[in-house]
């Protein structure tokens, strides 16, 4: 094996991404198959899907998160070659599999809580929980979203649009302008931010 091979190797150990790639297909599964249960009910159409379109995200983002924690950070900064880019594609790649995969999982209606809105949520849950792993560490980078999502899943108004575009755009359908920009901002702004930081060390 080359040294560069065994470099990428180490690399892909040291961060647990094997589970991590688990995880993300068993979320993009699982939400797969709740959406389609939830609207094949009588009572529900595929407006019953918002649970799996806003919990589906939070999940693939927080097995995210936790791919961002390191051992060794002390000796990651050391390395000859700059960290950035590195940890920049990590979240990227590892993004880019939790979009096309939990896009997969909610076909149809993409005005509603379909395709878009899924996509949306990953890249704005991502976005928050690379910030967090910055700012407060990788292992509990999990928490902000979870307290985010738990607080506007009972808080948001049941009509879209507004303000609530803003501050719960995890809770609006797919095409809500407000909604996208607030998550995409946070994604660019958490990766970029987790990009050059990297996680914060967390000691025991």
């Amino acid at each position: 094996m080359s040294l560069l091979g065994a470099g990428f190797a180490l690399y892909v150990r040291s961060r647990a991404l094997p589970a991590t790639v688990a995880a993300v297909l068993g979320t993009a599964a699982a939400a797969a198959w709740s959406a389609s249960w939830l609207q094949s009910q009588s009572a529900f159409d595929h407006t019953a899907r918002v649970p799996v379109v806003v919990l589906g995200p939070l999940l693939a983002a927080s097995a995210i998160g936790t791919s961002l924690y390191t051992a060794s950070d002390e000796l990651d900064r050391t390395a000859p070659r700059p960290w950035p880019l590195r940890r920049a594609a990590h979240v990227l790649a590892l993004t880019a599999l939790a979009v096309a995969l939990l896009a997969l999982s909610v076909p149809g209606h993409p005005e509603e809580f379909g395709g878009p809105a899924i996509v949306r949520n990953t890249l704005g849950a991502v976005g928050v929980t690379a910030a967090a792993a910055a700012l407060i560490g990788a292992r509990p980078s999990w928490l902000p979203m979870t307290v985010y999502v738990g607080s506007v899943y009972v808080a948001a108004p049941s009509a879209p649009g507004g303000g609530a575009a803003l501050w719960a755009w995890a809770m609006q359908p797919g095409p809500q302008a407000g909604a996208w920009a607030v998550a995409l901002g946070a994604f660019a702004g958490g990766t970029a931010l987790y990009a050059f930081r990297g996680a914060r060390p967390v000691r025991t």
